[in-house]
This record gives structure tokens, sequence and C-alpha cells, in this order.
């Protein structure tokens, strides 16, 4: 009688603590918000891109970016007093930043329309000169004490030939924008401003490298796609 009494208690307490973590996995938590940005010159591009008689004749690839530590993530990172940095919760990039600065990077070329080709790094056609960028800063600044951060993004940049691995240029590409509110949605308003502001230079000084380079060399670096930039 003992015994069964004891399995009869042991099945209650069983079904019990079952019972409790069934009610565990019920959560009024919100869910995960996903942001992405926006390439500044992609989008005021015409729909039917027209021949620039400006334009290098030379391809570009893209690297993919290196990242300072604690960047190398989906996290929307902020910065705070004494060295502490942490990211906003319950939201995420659509991917990781080095990945997001990839794809930006790359739109932002192609809509300049300054290249006969801007390739990523996964793109299998040759280039004439590959783009490596390290991230620096892409982060919500809160240390100057106010309510709402300045978003920092710094690119450190080293652009070279494909063939001979010559250095053609290193240049630093960096934007600042103060978000309006300390709220998220403006928050992430002024990283797309930052953003923008750094690919923009970046952009301006991949060509302006390029065409030094093409100046005091006589001809363009060879193997060139000559597919044109979408």
């Amino acid at each position: 009688m003992r015994t069964a009494a004891l399995r009869t208690g042991a099945l209650a307490l069983l079904a019990a603590q079952l019972g409790g973590c069934g009610g565990l996995l019920h959560s009024n938590a919100q869910p995960e918000q996903t942001y992405y940005l926006r390439a500044p010159a992609a989008d005021t591009a015409p729909a039917a891109p027209v021949a620039n008689p400006d334009a290098l004749a030379v391809s570009l690839r893209v690297g993919h970016p290196s990242a300072d530590p604690g960047l190398d993530s989906p996290h929307i990172m902020l910065v705070r007093a004494d060295h502490r940095m942490d990211f906003y919760v319950g939201s995420r990039w659509a991917a990781p930043v080095p990945d997001l600065v990839e794809a930006l990077t790359v739109r932002t070329l192609r809509g300049s329309q300054q290249w006969a080709s801007v390739e990523d790094s996964r793109s299998p056609f040759p280039s004439g000169y590959l783009l490596q960028i390290a991230i620096r800063r892409f982060d919500a600044d809160y240390t100057a004490g106010g309510a709402a951060p300045t978003v920092h993004v710094v690119l450190d940049c080293i652009m070279g030939r494909r063939e001979g691995r010559e250095v053609v240029a290193t240049f630093v590409a960096s934007g600042s924008a103060a978000a309006t509110a300390n709220r998220l949605s403006e928050v992430v308003d002024a990283f797309e401003q930052a953003a923008g502001a750094a690919l923009t230079a970046l952009g301006q000084q991949a060509a302006a490298a390029a065409r030094s380079d093409h100046a005091q060399n006589g001809a363009a670096p060879s193997p060139s796609s000559t597919r044109q930039s979408q």
C-alpha cells in the first residue's frame, strides 16, 4: 500500500512539474522587430539607367567587410558612458552588420553608375579593383549625455588592383546623424542617414582613387567585367 501511495504521489508531482513547464512556454513578450536600411544612391537612381560618359571602364569587387569586436552581429549596437557597449533589446538588423554593409556598399556603388560593373564578394566574375572595408563604428552613441543618441558609422577602406595586388588608396569614409528622439524608429532613421553619408563618401573616394590610378598608369587594370551596373 505504501509503495502504491508513493508511486501515485510521484506521478502527481511529475504531472504538476510538466504543467508548470507548459506554463513557462507561454510568454507575453513582444516579438523581435527586424529593421533594414536603404542605400543612398540606389533609391535616387532612375528606373532605367542611362550610360554615363564619365563612368570608369573598369569593374570593382567589394570584399566581405570585417568588423571591430562587438559589431559582427545583427544586434543594433549602442555605446554608453564608461566604455559600456550594449544593444537594443527586442530588435535586430536584417543581417549581421558586415553583411548589411556589404550589400549597402554594392547597391550604392552600382547606383552611382561610376563603374562598368560592381560585384559582391561572392561573384564569380573577374574585376579590375578590389575594395576591402573594415567597420570601425556602427553604433548609437549616448556618451554625450543627451536623451537621444548620435549615430556614428566609420569605415576604413583599402582599395587595390586585383592584378598584382597593388594598393591604390587607403581612406576613411564616415558619417554621423543625431536621432530626433530616443525611440528606435528615430534611431534607425539616424543609422540610415549616417550610413548614407559614409557610403556616399566611400563611393566618391573610390572613384577618385581609380581615376588617379588610371591617370598615373595610363590604362585600366585587367581583367574587367563589362556587365552593365544594375
